[in-house]
């Protein structure tokens, strides 16, 4: 059987609210964000050759069978085969990715997804969103430890999502009552997840009661944010997220470079702002009106932002 080239591409995502406490059973929102991407294109080789996996951005090249076992783009192609029960095809698989690695916005997870999507077609199979969430977030463990989910359902399904680690009936896809403007910038800094979520997990151990009430003060901004958001009530979000960014300093997880990312958009005129991801570097994300975009675009940018991105959740 002769096998066509397949291109496959997987949005990069920002979380709204609810980091870090979405690990213990509270509430988180996240969205795509589709203005960066992972894609991975896979082409027949010759006969007998195997599966050449490629990833040029991180100068990384495995052939599946004798790469690392526990290199993500081994465990993800594998799982895809066994998930098919499917032999290893003749092929090579390029991954390349415009989401800033370690950053926040789901680099892994994309990378997984455009993998697996692209592996599933090759071989003739479309996977359902449930199916590469699933498959994504097992390499998830890889990069993260104990992953909360998140990154890869929203990045699966392509749509916000209302997300509690463990709900059983599937995705929480939500209405969006009115276009939410946002921009991101970038710190240029890495926001190492595994490290960060694994210091706030020795912090919840040795002051269990604080922390727990701080993850759920933050679940109950969620719980708002999801109301307003459904309602169209864009303006309040503004609120919540300055009220969420407050209780993530309290638990420790953000940064100088972050505060002073996040204080710049606000006196820009942003109508609020708060760090994005796991904290310590990555991104920020802030709630702008339309017609202020640039402005705290610039205002970011003179405060240290390596890169900004605007986008549109509607």
């Amino acid at each position: 059987m002769t096998r066509a080239a397949v291109t496959a591409s997987a949005p990069g995502k920002a979380i709204l609210f609810g980091e870090h406490s979405v690990v213990y059973g509270e509430p988180a929102i996240a969205v795509p964000v589709t203005q960066v991407a992972a894609t991975a294109r896979i082409v027949p080789a010759a006969r007998g050759s195997g599966l050449s996996l490629i990833a040029p951005d991180v100068k990384q090249s495995f052939s599946l069978g004798t790469g690392p076992e526990q290199a993500p783009l081994v465990v993800a192609a594998r799982l895809t085969l066994d998930h098919l029960c499917a032999s290893i095809p003749d092929a090579t698989l390029t991954v390349e990715s415009s989401i800033p690695i370690a950053s926040g916005l789901g680099s892994g997870a994309a990378v997984s997804a455009a993998l697996v999507r692209a592996l599933a077609a090759f071989l003739g199979v479309s996977l359902s969103p449930a199916d590469v969430s699933d498959l994504v977030y097992e390499v998830e463990k890889i990069h993260h430890g104990t992953p909360s989910g998140i990154d890869n359902t929203v990045i699966a399904y392509e749509r916000p999502i209302y997300f509690v680690r463990g709900a059983t009936a599937g995705p929480d896809l939500l209405s969006v009552g009115a276009p939410i403007n946002l921009l991101i910038a970038d710190t240029g800094l890495p926001s190492p997840t595994k490290e960060v979520v694994g210091y706030v997990r020795t912090g919840w151990a040795r002051e269990t009661a604080r922390y727990e009430a701080l993850f759920q003060r933050i679940g109950d901004v969620a719980r708002e944010a999801r109301r307003r958001i459904e309602i169209g009530n864009v303006s309040a979000l503004g609120r919540l997220m300055d009220e969420n960014q407050s209780l993530l300093v309290h638990l420790g997880v953000s940064s100088p470079t972050l505060d002073r990312l996040i204080d710049a958009a606000r006196k820009a005129g942003a109508l609020g702002a708060k760090l994005s991801g796991a904290g310590e570097g990555g991104n920020m994300v802030a709630l702008v009106q339309p017609e202020a975009v640039d402005t705290v675009a610039a205002a970011v940018t003179r405060a240290g932002a390596v890169r900004t991105i605007q986008t549109e959740v509607a």
